[in-house]
């Protein structure tokens, strides 16, 4: 079974509408700096410098999932996830409105 795509999750440093109650958050994910250790190998510690997941394609391709600057998976990258609050809902109806011109 191959790679499917779910609606509800953002895309690779983008914006999913999340339900919560009956109004709708914005769910910002973005991914930082690469943590991807290249010294590994030898037993060391050593990171590349990148600071920000940039994607190398489009999305629904296999390079969105790879970084333009360094070159490693997304996964590498520290994963920063943000709810920003809905946006306020305005109750007032001028319609209703209770004053009287007399």
């Amino acid at each position: 079974m191959g790679l499917q795509h779910d609606p509800r999750k953002a895309s690779s440093n983008g914006h999913a509408p999340v339900k919560k109650d009956t109004t709708t958050s914005l769910v910002v994910v973005r991914y930082m700096e690469c943590r991807k250790n290249h010294a590994a190998g030898i037993g060391g510690y050593a990171l590349d410098g990148c600071r920000e997941f940039m994607a190398s394609g489009r999305d629904g391709t296999s390079d969105a999932l790879k970084c333009a600057a360094c070159s490693c998976h997304r996964s590498f990258h520290r994963r920063l996830v943000q709810t920003l609050p809905p946006p306020p809902q305005d109750d007032h109806d001028p319609s209703s409105s209770s004053s009287s011109w007399n």
